[in-house]
C-alpha cells in the first residue's frame, strides 16, 4: 500500500469511528425531525446533514485537490485528475428516524474513472468497520475477512433492497425462485450494510435494482476485496448489481440473468 493510500484510509477509519459514536448518540425525548425530500420514501434528519457537513469540511481541509460526492450535499469537483470521495453519512435514514438499529455510515474513494480505490463501511450498532484498500484484501475491525463458502443458495441468506420504496424489474420473479430454492430474503434497510454482510461471510449473496456509488461503491470494494464476484464487474450508474460468494456465483448469476438481465 502507498503511503498516500495509507493515510487516506486512517482518515476514512478514524471519520467511520466518530460517525458510528455519533450515530449511537441517545436521541433523548425528542427525535431528530424528519424531512422529505424526493417522496415521502426519501427523508432526511439533521443527523444526516450534520455528519456529512463535518466529513465533507474534514475531508476538503486534508485533501484539497480532492473531489467529494455526498448523499445531502451533492458534488464538490476536484482538480481533473484527481480521485473522488464518495459519502453516505447514514445509509438506512429510514431505519435510523424509526429507531431500528440498521444503518451505516459509508466513505469510499474512487479514482476520476470510477474505480474505487478505498472503502470503508461502519455499523454502529454491532461496532464494526469494514474496510478495503484496492488489492490489499478486506477486514471487518482489523481482522482479514472471506466471503461465504457455500457452494448453493439453499438454507442460506440471500439480501435484497427495494428501490426507495418500490420493488425493482425482475425482483418479484427473483425473490420467487429464491423461495422456491429454500433460500431465505432479507431486506433490512441498508444497502451499504446489505453488500457487506457478503463480505463477512453472513450472506451468501446481495442484489440491488439501482447501483449508486455514494451509497455502493465502498461496500462494493469491501465485497469483491474479501473474495466475492460482482456481476457486472464494473456497475453502471442506476443498473442493478449483484455480488455473491464464489461458491454461489454460477447459481446466482444463472438467475440474474435470466430473471433479472432477460438475457437468453
Amino acid at each position: 500500500m502507498s503511503d498516500e493510500l495509507d493515510r487516506e484510509l486512517r482518515v476514512a477509519t478514524r471519520l467511520a469511528e466518530w460517525a458510528s459514536e455519533v450515530i449511537r448518540r441517545p436521541r433523548g425525548a425528542t427525535a431528530d425531525p424528519v424531512r422529505e425530500k424526493a417522496s415521502p420514501a426519501d427523508i432526511v434528519t439533521d443527523m444526516d446533514e450534520e455528519i456529512e457537513t463535518y466529513v465533507r469540511s474534514l475531508l476538503r481541509g486534508k485533501f484539497p485537490a480532492y473531489g467529494i460526492e455526498g448523499e445531502e450535499y451533492g458534488v464538490h469537483r476536484g482538480e481533473p485528475d484527481a480521485p473522488h470521495w464518495v459519502i453516505d453519512p447514514i445509509d438506512g435514514t429510514t431505519n435510523y428516524a424509526h429507531g431500528i438499529g440498521w444503518c451505516s455510515f459509508s466513505l469510499g474513494l474512487a479514482a476520476p474513472d470510477g474505480t474505487p480505490l478505498l472503502g470503508v463501511v461502519a455499523d454502529p450498532w454491532r461496532h464494526e468497520v469494514y474496510t478495503a484498500v484496492r488489492g490489499g484484501g478486506a477486514y471487518l475491525n482489523g481482522t482479514p475477512t472471506r466471503a461465504a463458502d457455500h457452494t448453493t443458495l439453499t438454507g442460506h441468506v440471500f439480501l435484497t433492497e427495494w428501490a426507495a420504496h418500490a420493488h425493482w424489474p425482475g425482483m418479484d420473479a427473483l425473490l420467487a425462485e429464491l423461495s422456491a430454492r429454500h433460500c431465505t430474503v432479507r431486506v433490512m434497510g441498508s444497502t451499504a450494510l446489505s453488500l457487506a454482510q457478503v463480505a463477512a461471510g453472513r450472506a451468501s449473496a446481495t442484489a440491488i435494482g439501482e447501483f449508486h456509488p455514494v451509497d455502493s461503491l465502498p461496500a462494493l470494494l469491501v465485497a469483491t476485496e474479501a473474495g466475492a464476484v460482482a456481476l457486472p464487474q464494473r456497475p453502471v450508474y442506476d443498473e442493478p448489481l449483484l455480488i455473491a460468494a464464489p461458491g454461489v456465483a454460477a447459481e446466482a448469476t444463472e438467475l440474474w440473468r435470466r430473471l433479472v438481465l432477460r438475457e437468453g
